[in-house]
């Protein structure tokens, strides 16, 4: 008989470093998308993303072959470089320590 896992919905915060309001509302779409791109890409199709000028919300299927701190690990590392790389807003971006899901 095969498996049948469940799926497994999870909303996962995170802010940027310093709750700094750095997500402006120009950038707001672009780093959203990147944000999307990137789960997709693990395979943890997205169902919205959202938030505030200092931090994000996620709301997406976890990849069962893949522990949650690796994947918010992989998006906020490859964002925030991302961010950085796209000169998408003046300061140094980074994101904070941690997140909740």
């Amino acid at each position: 008989m095969p498996h049948s896992y469940n799926k497994i919905w999870l909303h996962v915060v995170f802010a940027t470093k310093d709750r700094l309001p750095l997500i402006k509302s120009n950038v707001e779409i672009q780093i959203h998308e990147h944000v999307r791109q990137q789960l997709n890409e693990n395979g943890s199709p997205v169902r919205i993303i959202n938030g505030m000028a200092d931090h994000i919300h996620l709301l997406f299927l976890q990849n069962p072959k893949i522990a949650i701190t690796d994947i918010v690990k992989q998006v906020k590392g490859n964002t925030s470089h991302w961010i950085n790389q796209q000169n998408l807003i003046t300061e140094k971006f980074a994101w904070q320590t941690g997140y909740g899901a």
